[in-house]
């Protein structure tokens, strides 16, 4: 596998229970959980939700971001979980998210960020990866 200071998930979540993705204060909690299920460290969090119906929302991680917009009158939720270093597995936060939310079909794609061979960090460097990103010296 390739080197690179991060990984994005872009998930489209269908067939949704309407109701947990309508709860702003149940998808913030499970959000949360989520970022923490990752290995990230929490910094922050905005939720809101929107009238008659949806919750957007991010959480701050160390590592980056975990997004979130629902639609609950159509069972979909579009999340995006940014996680950068070592020490974070965006796939762990995917996969209870697909659980709390009972997500019936989902479809993820992966990005890596940051190429090292892109962005010119020689591969010896990636020992020096710590949690949230790069040593920079």
């Amino acid at each position: 596998m390739e080197k690179s200071l991060g990984r994005h998930l872009i998930a489209e979540f269908y067939d949704c229970d309407p109701q947990a993705i309508d709860d702003v204060e149940y998808v913030e909690e499970k959000m949360k959980n989520a970022a923490i299920i990752a290995g990230a460290t929490i910094v922050g969090s905005s939720f809101h939700r929107f009238l008659p119906y949806g919750v957007s929302g991010v959480v701050v991680i160390s590592e980056s971001h975990l997004t979130i917009h629902t639609w609950p009158e159509y069972g979909y939720a579009a999340i995006d979980l940014f996680t950068c270093g070592e020490d974070t597995d965006p796939w762990k936060a995917f996969e209870y998210l697909k659980q709390v939310f009972k997500a019936k079909r989902t479809q993820v794609f992966e990005h890596r960020r940051g190429d090292y061979r892109t962005i010119g960090i020689p591969f010896e460097a990636s020992h020096k990866a710590v949690k949230g990103g790069v040593k920079h010296e």
